[in-house]
């Protein structure tokens, strides 16, 4: 299960996607998640699907590495699924058991649940960290947020902070999946027992783990230090930022998109 987290990781290419301006990547994702929760009627989650299947393939990524990124999630989407079907009421009976009644409206809020946490998901993904790297996210964050330092806000630490989150997440898996390793070799049983018993077997995972972590902290800011790092004032950037034709493009797109699914669900087709 660990070696299907994939968030935080960036899988360079040169696709269409990992070509624009991470800026402009940032402003589209929110628009896109906009659309995501505006989306109320089959065919606007059709339009939206047939957009996460575009980016997807404009993205060039494997499509296993996609669909790993569900695997985490996937007992959120079936437990979403599950309180959808059976606590939501309607007009349309479809099957009455004692205490258990299904309505066809029940099945269609958990379909659109389920197609709605996986655009989340994918969408989030694909768009912003499987195709820009971990420093573009910072500049792009920093440049975006600005306007926020002429009132004292520390726009650069907060975007070096979130870059470096996001950074250390796929090594922090890494970790716990050596660390469990080592321990199932030394005898330890994470399978059998109750819930308890099973949360009592993870401790001594815990422990090594926010050492290695507190560790890879203190080395990383001992390497900045000796860098010379501190903070954002008179630093100059290797790579500057600008907005092409092909983000005005992809800006129009996914704005016509928006367009679309707020007027199919005003039509309510």
């Amino acid at each position: 299960m660990l070696k299907d987290i994939t968030l935080g990781q960036f899988f360079p290419g040169n696709s269409v996607l990992h070509r624009m301006d991470p800026r402009m990547k940032i402003i589209l994702l929110i628009v896109y998640l906009v659309g995501v929760f505006f989306a109320k009627t089959f065919l606007a989650f059709g339009l939206l699907m047939i957009f996460v299947a575009a980016i997807c393939l404009m993205s060039r990524i494997n499509f296993k590495v996609i669909i790993k990124s569900l695997k985490p999630i996937l007992f959120i989407i079936v437990f979403t699924a599950i309180i959808n079907i059976f606590w939501t009421k309607g007009d349309t009976l479809l099957v009455s058991w004692g205490i258990i009644h299904i309505y066809a409206e029940g099945l269609r809020a958990a379909l659109f649940m389920i197609l709605r946490i996986t655009a989340l998901v994918v969408g989030t993904s694909v768009i912003l960290s499987y195709t820009t790297s971990p420093v573009a996210m910072t500049d792009a964050l920093e440049r975006l947020l600005s306007p926020l330092a002429k009132i004292k806000v520390p726009v650069h630490e907060f975007s070096m902070m979130m870059s470096l989150a996001l950074r250390f997440i796929p090594t922090l898996v890494e970790e716990t999946e050596k660390i469990l390793n080592a321990q199932k070799a030394r005898g330890a049983d994470f399978e059998s027992g109750g819930l308890v018993r099973r949360a009592k077997a993870f401790v001594p995972i815990l422990v090594p783990l926010f050492f290695s972590a507190f560790r890879r902290a203190d080395e990383l800011a001992v390497a900045m230090e000796c860098r010379l790092y501190h903070g954002g004032n008179g630093r100059t950037r290797m790579k500057e930022l600008h907005l092409s034709s092909l983000d005005f493009a992809a800006a129009a797109v996914t704005l016509l998109g928006l367009a679309g699914i707020i007027l199919i669900n005003k039509v309510g087709i």
